[in-house]
């Protein structure tokens, strides 16, 4: 017979009661470490900093428009998105496995694609114009940007990259002036969400570099 059954009825009672109460305190400090672990948390990720040789052009100071070396107006739109890229998931996609598409479940972009590469395309031909929003009344010339794909796509368990479609469309006084298509690529590191977003981000930066390279073979005016 062991020592807690010798013990009253009441007695026991308690004993339990309080071993009950050391579990409950157990798991709560285990719910609790759990929940600030970061490596559990939901990560949040953007395009990361603007690379060094876009910087300098980007943050020069524009010269006034008409003046010798004055870089010319150009609007540059929001990117749209169709819905799947309207919002902050980060999609992949298993070539291997029917053509399946998903969103990583804890980790998301901190804001929509759409809205990043806007970013990102602003500051970046900053080197080839005098970017402007496309709300302000300067009259300039327009470049609109259609997002088509961004997402990371699985060849294989191990391989992947990131890919990005867009169509770019320089507009000026409701005339198209020019239009064309990209596809940019850069492979994962990793087979995981940090590794998408640093292969979405290395694509990014080639589409920014390819973009930028186009407009500056186009003739457009800074006003109509």
């Amino acid at each position: 017979m062991s020592r807690t059954s010798r013990l009253p009825r009441s007695m026991q009672r308690a004993a339990a009661a309080g071993s009950a109460w050391l579990a409950a305190l157990a798991l709560g400090a285990l719910l609790a470490a759990c929940a600030s672990n970061p490596a559990i948390n939901e990560a949040r990720y953007d395009l990361g900093l603007q690379s060094s040789q876009e910087a300098p052009g980007a943050q020069a100071a524009p010269a006034a428009p008409g003046a010798p070396g004055a870089r010319p107006l150009l609007k540059v739109l929001a990117v749209s998105a169709p819905p799947p890229l309207d919002n902050d998931g980060i999609l992949y996609r298993m070539n291997f496995d029917s053509q399946r598409t998903a969103r990583y479940a804890n980790s998301r972009w901190t804001m929509s694609p759409a809205r990043l590469l806007t970013e990102r395309l602003r500051t970046s031909l900053g080197a080839h114009a005098t970017v402007l929003a496309g709300g302000d009344a300067v009259q300039a010339p327009m470049l609109k940007v259609e997002l088509y794909e961004f997402e990371q796509v699985f060849e294989s368990p191990t391989q992947s990259a990131g890919v990005l479609a867009a169509r770019a469309t320089l507009m000026q006084g409701g005339r198209v002036l020019a239009q064309r298509s990209f596809a940019t690529r850069a492979p994962a590191p990793t087979p995981d969400a940090a590794g998408g977003v640093r292969a979405l981000q290395a694509a990014s930066d080639d589409f920014a570099n390819q973009l930028g390279a186009w407009l500056s073979t186009q003739s457009f005016a800074g006003t109509p």
